[in-house]
């Protein structure tokens, strides 16, 4: 791959707030959870999707945003671990934030890096004056992650915690707990990198593609996933007593849903006109690395 995970956090790390003043502990508890580690597959997808319509390798526009959506996915995985969500006591292999710092203060952490997110994406504006395409890129980072989208997935999921889904629901849960913000990087990338409209349109429906799938792996790798590898327990869904793709269709249809999603993401972005061919190559790497990844 051009680009790596440690490129991606060169990028973004330079937009967290520093550990000082009265706010110290909220900020080094953000700070702990941004840093944890991880694929940072949102801005890297965002950073690809730019490049392939765009040569600018020093896109200030596009860091901000590639920072604030890492601090909005950041944000959504403190309040998952929280006791009244999954409860979950480890996440990349170190204590969740509420075990390291309280509960209070993964509460506050979690308000803190999603305000700091649009306060971060607030910068384009600035660095970018009258540009249409920040203004919707802006609209995507304020609506994919909400209640429309992420916060709408997520809604319905803790509403039938322990209860039975049926396919319909949780393919809205899949769809907007987990597409919607990797939708919403793709869009955010090529918009920025002045891809028309109905391209973004097309992304979109990639991102939902490799979100579904994404998804639908991490259900596999719950049961089959390697504890150590994966940094954190496994078998949580049935502990839970979650319904999952795997638990409704089983492991052999799961593990082919994986293959057709990932496939049919890959034909999207194969039939769309670019100017560079090395990013789409590596976006269509990054996507199929998704597919067999074991962690």
């Amino acid at each position: 791959m051009k680009y790596s995970a440690k490129d991606m956090e060169d990028i973004i790390y330079q937009y967290l707030p520093k550990c000082e003043g009265y706010q110290k502990d909220v900020i080094a508890a953000m700070n702990y959870a941004f840093m944890a580690g991880g694929k940072r597959l949102r801005p890297f997808m965002m950073k690809l999707c730019h490049d392939m319509f765009c040569n600018d390798d020093d896109d200030k526009a596009l860091e901000v945003f590639m920072a604030a959506i890492e601090m909005i996915h950041t944000y959504s995985l403190i309040h998952d671990d929280l006791p009244a969500l999954d409860n979950d006591l480890m996440r990349r292999g170190k204590p969740t934030v509420h075990v390291e710092f309280g509960e209070d203060i993964a509460i506050l952490a979690g308000d803190g890096l999603l305000n700091l997110a649009y306060e971060t994406a607030a910068e384009a504006f600035i660095k970018r004056p009258a540009d249409t395409a920040v203004e919707q890129a802006y609209m995507y980072l304020a609506k994919k992650p909400g209640i429309y989208g992420m916060i709408g997935g997520q809604t319905l999921d803790v509403v039938m915690s322990g209860k039975t889904l049926d396919k319909e629901q949780l393919n809205y849960i899949y769809e907007n707990k987990t597409s919607a913000l990797i939708e919403c990087a793709m869009a955010i990338g090529a918009t920025l990198g002045g891809a028309d409209e109905k391209t973004v349109q097309k992304l979109e429906e990639a991102g939902r593609a490799v979100g579904l799938a994404f998804q639908v792996q991490d259900d596999i790798l719950d049961i089959t996933g390697d504890e150590a590898k994966l940094g954190k327990p496994v078998l949580s869904d049935e502990k839970n007593n979650k319904t999952t793709y795997v638990s409704i269709y089983g492991m052999e249809h799961a593990a082919a849903y994986v293959k057709d999603m990932s496939e049919r993401a890959e034909c999207i972005i194969r039939e769309l006109t670019v100017t560079n061919e090395d990013a789409r190559t590596e976006l269509v790497k990054l996507v199929n690395m998704l597919i067999n990844r074991d962690k």
